[in-house]
């Protein structure tokens, strides 16, 4: 089903027109991420062409495209990654779960407690499973490169009052992606869930079409969301903002060992920028949220409890309905707790 799915995209794609670029470069990669450049996926962006371009002394080219100059929706863009018109395209996990839905584990909340902590899973075998299953569902098209971070940790923000229980999201307008699974932790938490397109979240917070999202600070200030009545903000991170990094397969396999050497060590350095960004754009993302007037709160220990054990049923959901839903968990679970045993390990090293 899903590998239809894909195809009946490409095919829309080469009937829009949007297929068939040709390079008069030997190799010349054009990178899009439908963002802006105030984003973390700018900044990898930057960090990926300047390290290319250096490490293959300029026989490698990248071209960003930032926005939507080559195409819109996620599904869209996978397309044009799948028939070789973008060589290059970073999307959430809700933007690419129309085709991967396996990749929106990252959404599961409460099973990372910290950057440490993701980091070591997203620089280990757990995005190879992954890159293996997106490649059997793309028919060998599509190949996950790297997933770093845009935005940080989601957080629950709204325009109505301090959420301190999940008792305080009862009806609440909750703006989400189209994914299903970030509907259903909403609703699973007693909230109404209401998708949303992205830069339609400004308008939609104003007019009160809704009253809440999930997202990073980054993105809220960047967004000026204040501005639209967003005021409450409860730091319970509950999952981490993961940028999934694809890559024409057929694209990358052409390559010499080399070239390959260079690409992928130039998504490994773009990972690291990703990482770094967001603990950087966050301190001043937070004073700039006070000043505005926002309230922000950090739940205790046994308030963060009572969020997980509400959001306990989304895991049923998504082994029941989500394609490889219950091996996919596995090995993300797998990977988080021997991360966790290495990083408290480290931890206990370091402070004897």
């Amino acid at each position: 089903m899903l590998k239809n799915t894909l195809k009946s995209l490409m095919l829309a794609t080469l009937l829009t027109g949007t297929a068939g670029v040709a390079f008069a470069q030997d190799i010349v990669l054009r990178a899009t991420a439908t963002s802006n450049t105030d984003d973390e996926d700018y900044d990898g962006l930057v960090v990926f062409k300047n390290y290319v371009e250096n490490a293959s002394n300029g026989t490698i080219g990248v071209e960003l495209f930032i926005g939507t100059q080559l195409c819109t929706t996620g599904d869209e863009c996978l397309a044009g990654v799948a028939d070789g018109s973008i060589d290059i395209f970073v999307s959430t996990s809700g933007g690419a779960a129309g085709i991967f839905p396996y990749i929106q584990v990252l959404d599961l909340p409460y099973l990372m407690s910290d950057d440490r902590i993701a980091e070591e899973v997203l620089t280990g075998d757990f995005v190879r499973f992954i890159r293996d299953k997106a490649l059997e569902d793309s028919d060998n098209t599509i190949r996950l490169m790297t997933v770093g971070n845009t935005g940080g940790w989601r957080n629950y923000a709204n325009t109505e009052r301090r959420v301190t229980t999940p008792a305080d999201l009862q009806g609440l307008k909750l703006r989400t992606v189209p994914a299903d699974l970030p509907q259903e932790l909403a609703r699973g938490l007693g909230a109404s869930p209401t998708p949303i397109a992205w830069p339609e979240l400004f308008t939609s917070l104003q007019t009160g079409v809704v009253e809440g999202t999930a997202n990073g600070i980054t993105d809220i200030m960047n967004m000026k969301f204040p501005d639209a009545g967003l005021k409450y903000l409860t730091l319970d991170g509950h999952s981490y903002m993961g940028a999934f990094w694809f890559m024409n397969n057929e694209r990358f396999m052409g390559m010499t060992d080399e070239q390959k050497t260079v690409i992928v060590d130039g998504f490994a350095a773009l990972q690291q920028a990703t990482f770094a960004s967001p603990k950087r754009k966050e301190i001043q993302a937070y004073a700039d949220f006070r000043e505005a007037g926002g309230d922000i709160y950090v739940p205790t220990p046994d308030e963060k409890e009572a969020f997980r054990e509400a959001a306990a049923p989304v895991f049923d959901w998504f082994r029941s309905n989500v394609a490889y839903g219950t091996e996919t968990l596995e090995a993300f679970t797998v990977a988080v707790e021997a991360a966790q045993a290495k990083i408290d390990a480290e931890r206990a090293a370091d402070m004897n």
